[in-house]
């Protein structure tokens, strides 16, 4: 694809989407939370610290509020009011329903408003069988120790669920914490009045040592306690009637019709509480597999990585026991706007102890000196080709037709290659399946934070994966910077296609589905520089991501071929979609629940967990540094990857799956080189002497493509 083609822009409006979506899932958890008590908490009723007035300290059970002071009422002689706290019960509250039936008795259920949108078929026999309901607040949330918003809330969500559960709504309420009269003392008694003043009829009861039993209002859970406790009291024969609130009062109910609006609205609130439900049960079991898959990815690595290390050069194509490549190669070095470090890459190419060499640097449309400043490296090895800027493909295949050797090396513009990289990384070459090397990237501009970070990913993710994808074989990507490939292999796919953004990822697909085994070259060292600034890695990451979920999409009938073609597309198919797509998009929302966690559940618990995680990760990355040979000093920088960097990938994710999915053409970005990659200064190599093979060949030319 042309750098500079015309195409649409990325659209804009999903980043609204996102943050559309986690604005959902934050309230989500802030609401499951207030209802748990986790936030704005109103659990535990404070010891008293005064008494009820004198007034309504008289033993009856019901109290009304009024402008000369309150009220109190109690059932008549012989009258019992059988009342219900709590929540539903799945066991239990049918059992309790079924004993009432079988007795002709009806009660008064005081439910949490929460219970009642979780369990409407329950609240609807309520209502069928005969039965009253009141309100017990929507959490049981202590309404004296309350905030303001807390107490208005628990009294009006409560009337919602019921509206929406049921269709009706409620006057009688019984403040949770609360049993007989005297127990609203304190901050109770406040809020007694506060909820009267909103048209409620205060229903408390009576003391349970009262006996026998003259006009009473009783209590009971819907418990097993509570079903044997009724069943006691529906068996004494000196009880005359057993019957509601409003039936001992001689009141036709306490319960009124809603309109169809206050239905729609009470709908509404169950729908919400049932996906809130059922998305943090989601994300409980999302947080804990992304946690063990993370831990175990962490531990396959380190696994695979020993393996790598201890069996793979004893049995893998082109171990030693072959024979030693010394076959010519052609190098290929696309460049587009390289004037930074196009002269470095070359030089160090040229100091390579490979000595059959021929390089060609195909500029690709630059509007700086980059194709000047290679036709000054004066070595009759280094060919320039011009050419319209057409693309990174097109360069490739542009510098593919002009390749004479049968070993082909591509490599970045601002790449720098070890002396002995280039000789190791076609040694694998030797064996006659292998079509592709990869090679070892490393970061050379890694002085700032933002390049240690990035440091530690190619040490820690991408050479760890490598070494992983070898042993599986399953090797899903040959990087740009350094990988060696057989020129008829090349041919045979059709060379590098534009079809994708990410095209060394294409290639490598390809040429496992024709047949050819792709493997990696830890020995072979190259240096490259990484973006040294947020936008430019963004840009970056995005083509990369994006390109990928091109590639995999192009290549997705390789998970039902036979042979290695389907065996790599099983492998490494499902590993890409779960590990880099799946878990990305999944993050931002565990991050938010762990985050919830760490404020509002358990701080040691959370902190526990992540460090944990954190030590898995560290010891992880001290082996993978080991392996490269790094130095364990960058570790200080992992735990802040983990609040900025990781963030930043997952972003990179979710942009690139929505913009796949509208199906927008993403433009190719280029980087804007600095030269900082320089692991070490590379002098400029002298040409060939008297009896090299070098001499042989023709000298320097620059050549135009057209």
């Amino acid at each position: 694809m042309s750098r500079h083609s015309a195409v649409r822009r990325p659209p804009r409006g999903h980043w609204l989407v996102l943050l559309l979506v986690l604005l959902v899932v934050a309230v989500t958890l802030l609401f499951e939370g207030w209802t748990t008590h986790q936030v704005d908490a109103a659990r535990t009723k404070p010891p008293c610290t005064r008494p009820i007035p004198r007034e309504a300290d008289d033993g009856k059970p019901l109290l009304r509020f009024g402008p000369k002071g309150v009220a109190t009422a109690a059932m008549p002689p012989g009258t019992v009011a059988l009342t219900f706290d709590g929540g539903f019960d799945p066991v239990w509250t049918p059992r309790l329903l079924d004993l009432l039936h079988s007795h002709h008795a009806r009660a008064t259920f005081f439910v949490y408003g929460k219970d009642a949108a979780q369990h409407p078929e329950l609240m609807r026999r309520l209502l069928r069988e005969g039965h009253e309901i009141g309100s017990y607040t929507y959490s049981g949330g202590d309404l004296g120790v309350a905030s303001p918003l807390r107490a208005r809330l628990e009294l009006s969500l409560t009337q919602s669920a019921l509206a929406g559960a049921a269709g009706i709504n409620t006057t009688l309420l019984r403040l949770p914490h609360t049993t007989a009269a005297d127990t609203l003392c304190g901050a109770e008694w406040p809020a007694a009045k506060r909820a009267a003043a909103q048209g409620y009829l205060v229903v408390a009861s009576d003391h349970k040592d009262r006996k026998p039993w003259r006009g009473v209002v009783t209590q009971h859970s819907q418990t097993d306690l509570g079903y044997h406790e009724a069943e006691d009291l529906l068996r004494d024969r000196s009880v005359k009637r057993f019957t509601t609130v409003s039936g001992g009062l001689e009141r036709l109910s306490f319960l009124d019709e809603v309109p169809v609006a206050q239905k729609i609205k009470g709908e509404g609130l169950i729908w919400s509480q049932r996906l809130g439900h059922a998305f943090l049960t989601v994300m409980v079991w999302t947080l804990t597999l992304t946690g063990v898959l993370g831990v175990l990815r962490m531990l396959l690595f380190a696994v695979f990585a020993r393996l790598h290390v201890r069996r793979l050069h004893r049995y893998r194509p082109g171990a030693p026991r072959l024979r030693e490549v010394r076959d010519p190669v052609t190098v290929l070095v696309p460049a587009y706007n390289e004037e930074a470090g196009i002269a470095s890459t070359v030089y160090s190419l040229l100091a390579s102890t490979h000595p059959h060499l021929q390089i060609i640097v195909i500029d690709d449309g630059s509007t700086d000196a980059t194709a000047d400043i290679a036709e000054d490296i004066d070595d009759p090895r280094v060919t320039v080709i011009r050419q319209p800027n057409g693309g990174k493909p097109s360069a490739l295949n542009t510098g593919l037709a002009h390749a004479r050797h049968d070993i082909v090396v591509m490599v970045d513009a601002d790449t720098i290659f070890e002396p002995a990289a280039l000789a190791r990384l076609i040694q694998p070459l030797a064996h006659p399946a292998v079509g592709a090397v990869s090679g070892n990237t490393k970061v050379g501009n890694r002085r700032r934070l933002l390049g240690k970070w990035q440091h530690l990913e190619y040490v820690l993710g991408f050479n760890l994966d490598r070494r992983m994808f070898e042993v599986l074989e399953c090797m899903p990507t040959v990087p740009g910077a350094i990988g060696a490939f057989r020129r008829d292999a090349l041919m045979g796919v059709g060379g590098v296609s534009d079809e994708t953004l990410a095209e060394d990822t294409d290639l490598t697909m390809a040429l496992w589905r024709a047949g050819w085994r792709v493997v990696y070259e830890e020995s072979a060292v190259a240096w490259t520089e990484v973006p040294s600034s947020v936008r430019q890695l963004w840009r970056q990451r995005y083509r990369w991501c994006y390109g990928t979920l091109q590639s995999m999409w192009k290549h997705r009938h390789a998970a039902v071929e036979v042979g290695p073609a389907g065996r790599f597309g099983r492998r490494v198919l499902l590993y890409v979609t779960l590990f880099q797509i799946v878990l990305p998009l999944c993050a931002p929302a565990v991050d938010l629940f762990a985050l919830f966690g760490a404020l509002f559940r358990d701080p040691l618990e959370a902190a526990l967990v992540w460090f944990g995680f954190l030590s898995v990760q560290l010891v992880t990355a001290a082996y993978a540094l080991r392996l490269d040979r790094e130095r364990l000093r960058v570790l200080w920088v992992l735990p802040l990857q983990q609040f900025v960097y990781r963030q930043l990938m997952y972003l990179v994710v979710i942009h690139s799956v929505t913009t796949a999915l509208l199906g927008t053409r993403l433009k190719w970005h280029s980087m804007k080189r600095t030269g900082t990659a320089d692991p070490y200064l590379l002098e400029a190599p002298s040409a060939g002497t008297s009896g090299d093979p070098l001499e042989e060949l023709p000298p320097r030319r620059t050549l135009s493509s057209q």
